[in-house]
């Protein structure tokens, strides 16, 4: 089985989740000389081509040395992860949701019976309470007025 045929494998779109879209590392990203101030150009080429080989041999070379090892111990760690989360966490939150259900059963069969007759009380109370908007004739207030909205 070739790499290429691995489902979700592809060589060519190697970010297709743009996980690393805020990764900026080519020339225009990193390098640039505003207006007035200009190297000549021999100087500008040559450091362009010197930054691009340097740079993408470097991390060739990173990759090939440190890649294989980054990418065992982020396997490890992500098995790890979902293992812990499967077994161990998953579990967890399901027996804490069952646990709380109960709880809330018990509350709100004693608020219910405890604090269901008052508040319904207090909401006959003042169901009865007529609110009335009135404008009042506009007039000059006196300092007294203190109250007039």
């Amino acid at each position: 089985m070739s790499v290429k045929s691995m489902a979700g494998f592809d060589l060519d779109n190697r970010d297709p989740n743009n996980l690393n879209e805020h990764l900026q590392v080519m020339w225009d990203d990193v390098i640039g000389e505003p207006e007035g101030i200009r190297s000549p150009d021999w100087a500008w080429n040559c450091s362009y081509k010197c930054f691009r080989g340097t740079k993408n041999c470097c991390y060739v070379l990173l990759a090939v040395i440190f890649g294989p090892c980054v990418a065992f111990c982020s396997a490890i760690n992500f098995a790890c992860l979902a293992f812990q989360h499967i077994w161990c966490i998953g579990p967890f939150l399901r027996s804490w949701k069952i646990n709380c259900s109960f709880v809330r059963s018990c509350l709100s069969i004693g608020l219910a019976a405890s604090c269901g007759p008052c508040a319904e009380t207090c909401g006959l109370y003042f169901s009865k309470i007529k609110v009335r908007y009135q404008r009042l004739p506009d007039r000059d207030h006196d300092e007294k007025d203190i109250m007039v909205v």
